[in-house]
């Protein structure tokens, strides 16, 4: 390389070491999933209508929409019959930006037919305990603190989580709308610094694509990844009843119509498809966050060529 960089140049040259583990990360992923027999796929990322939350906010392409989440079209192929699939995409929201956050952003999600929450914890911790080990990585570093790789993992419910460090009940944070302020103060702050941890059984009206558990319907099948404090993947047991699945729907349209958000389509097709799925679980993991882990960054902008502000 030249001696001489301009300010963009000099900062794609620092980011050498992070780039090159980045591409060994993603290879040693495939690896992985080729390896299980699953079958590496690619959905449009240009779509009519992304699923309805109400807390994100697509970016509108023409009169369609960039996908936050390949995971409509992907479970379409699950019900069509193809029952181990992942995927690396590209990914996108509007308003997402700040050192862990991106308005483009990659994604890893797969599925498995047959499969509920707790087997794809299991397969999530292999996964990535594998590729570590591909990689000759003993330990992740976040803020500066190494994190065990190797399992087994930590495994605590939402519930005993606020137990152990809110100042409240989930009961009560529901109560107050206060759930994510305490998740965000209180707990993620105490996730995954020995090992990484799962938080897994979340209230039901925080699953909307979940399975409801049969023991406990007021939890969904869902659960989060966190290395280090930082949330790193979202998984569930998929909800496989249309009829459900559309009166969710319908209730985050309406929460979303009263804060003035852009209006979804309902995903028809996605909807009719629920009569073909399986029961199955599905994941999706941040390729960007995980590097961050693999190199010990602080900042996403260190492990993706070009942030929004260097174009």
């Amino acid at each position: 390389m030249s001696e001489f960089h301009s300010d963009n140049n000099f900062s794609l040259t620092r980011k050498s070491h992070a780039l090159q583990t980045r591409a060994r990360l993603i290879q040693c992923i495939r690896d992985f999933f080729i390896h299980l027999d699953f079958l590496e796929v690619e959905t449009p990322v240009r779509i009519p209508s992304p699923a309805p939350e109400e807390h994100i906010e697509a970016i509108r392409s023409e009169d369609w929409f960039l996908q936050t989440s390949p995971e409509l079209a992907m479970k379409r192929m699950l019900a069509a019959g193809y029952p181990r699939i992942f995927q690396i995409s590209k990914c996108f929201r509007a308003g997402e930006r700040g050192h862990l956050h991106l308005p483009e952003y990659t994604m890893l999600e797969w599925y498995v037919a047959g499969f509920d929450y707790r087997e794809l914890m299991n397969q999530c911790e292999g996964m990535i305990w594998s590729v570590a080990r591909a990689m000759n990585l003993e330990a992740f570093v976040r803020q500066g603190r190494k994190i065990q790789a190797d399992p087994p993992w930590e495994r605590v419910t939402v519930a005993q989580a606020f137990s152990q460090h809110a100042p409240m009940s989930v009961e009560e944070a529901l109560a107050q709308d206060k759930f994510d302020e305490m998740l965000v103060e209180h707990i993620e702050p105490k996730l995954g610094f020995n090992r990484p941890a799962f938080l897994y059984d979340y209230p039901a009206g925080l699953a909307s694509l979940a399975r409801l558990k049969e023991d406990n319907p007021s939890v969904g099948e869902r659960f989060e990844l966190y290395i280090g404090g930082l949330e790193i993947a979202n998984g569930f047991s998929e909800l496989t009843d249309a009829n459900e699945q559309r009166r969710r729907f319908e209730e985050a349209l309406k929460k979303r119509a009263a804060k003035n958000r852009a209006r979804y389509d309902m995903p028809e097709k996605f909807l009719r498809s629920l009569d073909d799925l399986p029961p199955c679980a599905g994941i999706a993991l941040g390729i960007d966050r995980l590097a961050m882990l693999c190199v010990g960054a602080d900042k996403i902008d260190d492990v993706v060529a070009f942030a929004p502000d260097d174009l």
